[in-house]
């Protein structure tokens, strides 16, 4: 997470929502996934994180209390540095049991681009292994070293999905719930005004990582559009 903007960016418009308008916030995810209800996960109390202040973002697999699976995800994703950062962490309530719900959110193009920051050789070796394996349960066409940048981002959060529906036994029911808001303000950066603004950019991450989108894991990655203020689009 980067420093929260006070009334735009992603973390500001996320906050809005599940405080302020989390029947609207469920409900679209709802319809997205079929499920019945939503219980969010509260934050972590911190000291640490600058961000938020006094709060933490949940982090890896954190949410997750199983020692087995723990010392799994140990050996698969590097234990130093940055783990993936998640907006919100939340559990789907449907007719067939509970899923994890992983939240990202987007509110400009530019939030979409990163790259691998990795500097130490063994935390790299892991981070393309772990790479590597989800490539193939996403049937990706490119090079792997293409999941490294420039969608590097999205592309561990497709890593942690796979581990827990693919390297876990028995798998861990898991969803991806990317939200891209549109109709932010944020200085000179490139903000989708309407939903179909974001079409193209989503194109090309796709087509730059390979993803294959009838692959059975990739019907758990939903894209959610949410407005920043829905009386702006009426």
């Amino acid at each position: 997470m980067g420093k929260i903007g006070y009334g735009y960016g992603s973390e500001s418009h996320l906050l809005r929502y599940l405080g302020y308008h989390r029947g609207y916030l469920q409900n679209s995810i709802l319809e997205s996934t079929g499920g019945i209800q939503i219980q969010w996960l509260d934050f972590c109390f911190s000291t640490l994180n600058e961000p938020l202040r006094h709060d933490q973002e949940w982090q890896g697999i954190d949410f997750i209390h199983d020692s087995e699976v723990r010392k799994k995800w140990n050996i698969f994703w590097p234990q130093t540095g940055n783990p993936p950062n998640w907006d919100a962490v939340g559990k789907l309530l449907g007719e067939t049991g509970e899923e994890w719900l992983l939240i990202e959110a987007k509110a400009h193009i530019m939030e979409m681009h990163s790259s691998c920051a990795a500097t130490h050789s063994k935390s790299k070796e892991m981070i393309n292994k772990a790479m590597l394996v989800a490539h193939g349960s996403f049937a990706s066409r490119t090079p792997t070293a293409q999941w490294l940048s420039p969608y590097y981002q999205f592309c561990n959060r497709l890593s942690v999905l796979h581990f827990l529906m693919r390297e876990c036994v028995p798998p861990i029911p898991t969803r991806l719930i990317v939200i891209y808001f549109y109709g932010d303000k944020n200085g000179n950066q490139e903000c989708p005004q309407i939903a179909e603004d974001w079409d193209s950019a989503i194109e090309k991450m796709y087509d730059t990582v390979g993803l294959v989108r009838k692959s059975v894991l990739f019907q758990r990655v939903h894209h959610i559009f949410l407005p920043v203020n829905p009386r702006i689009n009426l």
